[in-house]
């Protein structure tokens, strides 16, 4: 008999522990049979409406997302906590994505799109290190040194939780092709990484502190 936790494990492509939220991260690719009606509920709630223009018809929802599992330069991720799914992510290339058309993509660059579903998971904190997450196996799983995204300029929540994860803003833009005033903003792979390492010492050292280890007299 196979593990559960084997089974589990082999049901996604990135899977990590989060030591600060003390969740489960894990991030499989979307499928029609398993999230359609998921999704189509994601993208037609208020929070997420005015940004994805995406509130379609359960029929046209199931065009667009055949499109998008079709399409060879786009990935659409489930984001699970604790394996519950909660987050919808797209990794893409971004050289052949719209967003070439505004700034000078290296062929190498990958992007992200991403929103947090049930109205459950807003505001808890979560956004960062699911972010953190995606960004992390983007970078693993390819040789790219940049991970973009360009959030609608309006939407202020957004662009924190990417600049509180390593992303640099590059400036403002019409995005006619996605119809919206965006913000292209710019991880580096060196300055993520970097970022990574200092937060994972700051975990061990809240750990020391809760745990009473952080001095004492044979230091």
């Amino acid at each position: 008999m196979t593990e559960p936790k084997a089974t589990v494990a082999a049901d996604y492509d990135y899977q990590a522990n989060d030591r600060r939220i003390d969740r489960t991260i894990s991030l499989r690719q979307a499928t029609l049979e398993r999230d359609l009606g998921r999704l189509h509920a994601w993208l037609g709630s208020e929070h997420v409406k005015p940004y994805w223009q995406l509130d379609l018809p359960l029929a046209a929802f199931r065009n667009r997302l055949a499109a998008k599992l079709e399409d060879d330069h786009l990935t659409p991720y489930v984001g699970c906590l604790d394996h519950v799914p909660m987050s919808y992510w797209e990794c893409y290339r971004a050289a052949e994505d719209d967003v070439a058309n505004h700034y000078d993509a290296d062929p190498a660059d990958r992007g992200v799109h991403l929103l947090i579903g049930p109205e459950e998971y807003l505001g808890r904190g979560y956004a960062r290190p699911l972010l953190r997450a995606v960004v992390a196996m983007q970078f693993r799983r390819s040789r790219a040194d940049r991970v973009i995204a360009e959030p609608d300029a309006r939407n202020d929540r957004a662009i924190a939780v990417f600049e509180d994860c390593g992303f640099e803003p590059r400036g403002e833009f019409r995005f006619e092709e996605a119809e919206k005033d965006a913000l292209l903003v710019v991880c580096e792979r060196e300055r993520f990484e970097s970022a990574a390492l200092a937060l994972d010492e700051g975990v061990a050292d809240d750990a020391l502190a809760r745990a009473g280890t952080g001095g004492g007299a044979d230091d």
